[in-house]
This record gives C-alpha cells, sequence and structure tokens, in this order.
C-alpha cells in the first residue's frame, strides 16, 4: 500500500526571493559565465518552476544585469570598504592594492572581462557595467581625496590619478583568462608603483605588507571570510557577493560597483510570495 505524504510549500517574501534569484545567478556568472544565466537554468537550481523567476524577470537580460550588478558590488565593498576609526588613507589604500591579486580576484576579473564584451551587445547589461565603473571611480576616489584632505596625498589632479591607477589594475586584470601566476615582481607590483607616482608618495610607501598581515575580508560570494589579498568575488552569489570585480580591464580598471548585496535567505509568511504560474 503506497503512502504519499504532503508537503506544505514554503514561501518566500518578494525581497528574499528576488534576493535568492540574484545570488544564484551571480554565482553561475562568476562559474561559468554570464551566458550561462537562462530563466529556466535558474529554475532548475532552485528546483522552482520557470513561471516563478519570469515573475520578478521577465527578460533573462534584466537577470544577467542584475547579477554582474550584484557580483560587482560585492566585490567593491570588499575591496574598498569604509575606513575603520582610526585607520588611515594610505593604510586604506595598501590594503586596496594588497587585495588586488589571487584567485578570487582574478574569477572577478574573469566577469568584469566577460561583462563588458557582451555589454556590446546587451543595452540592459551595458548601462549596469557604466553604472560600475562610475562607482568604482567615485569609491576611490573619495579615499584619494580623504588622503588629500589629511595631507597624505598630493596628486596633481585626484580624478587623473584615480584613473591612472584603475587603467593599471585594469590591465593586470586582463590576463586574468590566460593566467597570472607568473607576473615578476616588478609587472605584479605596477600598480602600487602607479599609485606613488599619481599621488606623489615616496616609492615603497604603498608595498603590499607581509603575508599574514593584512585582515581577513567578507567575500562578496558567500559572505565567508576570505583572504585580504584575494579581490572578494563580490556577490558572487551575489549575491553574496562572491568577491571580486573592478576597475580593471577585467574588473575596477574602468570603476565600478553599484548594486547591493542581495539580502540573507529567510524564510517568511507562505503567503507573502507570488505563486509560482
Amino acid at each position: 500500500m503506497s503512502s504519499s505524504v504532503s508537503r506544505k510549500r514554503v514561501r518566500k517574501d518578494p525581497a528574499t526571493r528576488r534576493a535568492e534569484i540574484v545570488g544564484t545567478a551571480a554565482a553561475i556568472a562568476l562559474a561559468e559565465g554570464l551566458e550561462c544565466i537562462t530563466l529556466r537554468r535558474i529554475a532548475e537550481e532552485l528546483a522552482v518552476r520557470p513561471g516563478l523567476i519570469s515573475h520578478y524577470f521577465p527578460a533573462a537580460d534584466d537577470l544577467v544585469a542584475e547579477a554582474f550588478g550584484s557580483a560587482a558590488t560585492g566585490e567593491l565593498d570588499a575591496l574598498v570598504p569604509a575606513g575603520r576609526p582610526g585607520e588611515t588613507p594610505t593604510l586604506r589604500l595598501v590594503r586596496f592594492l594588497a587585495r588586488t591579486t589571487g584567485d578570487a580576484y582574478d574569477t572577478m576579473s574573469r566577469l568584469w572581462i566577460n561583462a563588458r564584451h557582451l555589454s556590446r551587445y546587451r543595452p540592459e547589461l551595458r548601462e549596469r557595467v557604466v553604472g560600475q565603473e562610475a562607482a568604482w571611480r567615485g569609491r576611490l576616489g573619495a579615499l584619494v581625496q580623504e588622503g588629500v584632505d589629511a595631507g597624505e596625498f598630493h596628486p596633481a589632479d585626484v580624478s587623473v590619478a584615480v584613473v591612472q591607477i584603475l587603467v593599471v589594475l585594469d590591465g593586470l586584470g586582463a590576463h586574468a583568462n590566460t593566467g597570472t601566476a607568473e607576473h615578476p615582481a616588478a609587472v605584479s607590483g605596477m600598480a602600487a608603483a602607479t599609485a606613488e607616482n599619481a599621488l606623489g608618495l615616496p616609492a615603497g610607501t604603498l608595498a603590499a605588507p607581509a603575508e599574514g598581515a593584512v585582515p581577513a575580508v567578507r567575500s562578496a560570494a558567500d559572505g565567508e571570510s576570505a583572504p585580504a589579498s584575494a579581490r572578494t568575488t563580490a556577490t558572487a552569489t551575489a549575491a553574496p557577493a562572491v568577491t571580486s570585480g573592478s576597475a580593471s580591464g577585467s574588473g575596477p580598471g574602468s570603476g565600478s560597483g553599484s548594486e547591493p548585496a542581495p539580502v540573507s535567505r529567510t524564510e517568511s509568511s507562505e503567503s507573502s510570495e507570488p505563486s509560482a504560474p
């Protein structure tokens, strides 16, 4: 005699469900590429009907743009977080530069390369890329201006100095698809050297601290802590931010980061989420 146990479906509130969808899409983007994001694929990953995904994102291109934005914002928040009490702009810049290496940073660089390429054909994604680049310039520019106000930095022009730093990071990040492990110190240290020159600092001022000296930072992708040397993939899980993205040709170089990281996935009342078609 067969028996069946009815399981009551637990619904999630719209904000939580949307964040879950974006986080899942961001994780796929970081692992496989933005081209792999489809409404059906996300539905399969979350074990829901495709109609539920299309309720939140009628067009796949909208979800692709949102996933990239979430991941890029997570990276920006991880690489250039708000300053801590008593922390100088110089120390914050040293920590930022130290985080622009490592597997997580390269993963985000690949996502930036991917997004910039696809943005040629997808208006929604292009708009998001432009917004993220502007966010990067704004966040790093604010840090540099703090250093100027504190008498620590002496750039001829703040905006030009920021672009110089980001362009070098973009150039280095552009190699993420082919491997960066063989870069000699003179190459891997180009970003710091460029920043020192642009900000009127003595050579070596922004050199990476000894291994272990940089505290762990939150991974944008899953909320777990990752070595500060890694460019948190920002929201990979987009959500969560997987950590990383940036202004480089692959990431931050142009400047990026504008979408807020997805909210944590908390279950909510059953009636709050629209039923799947």
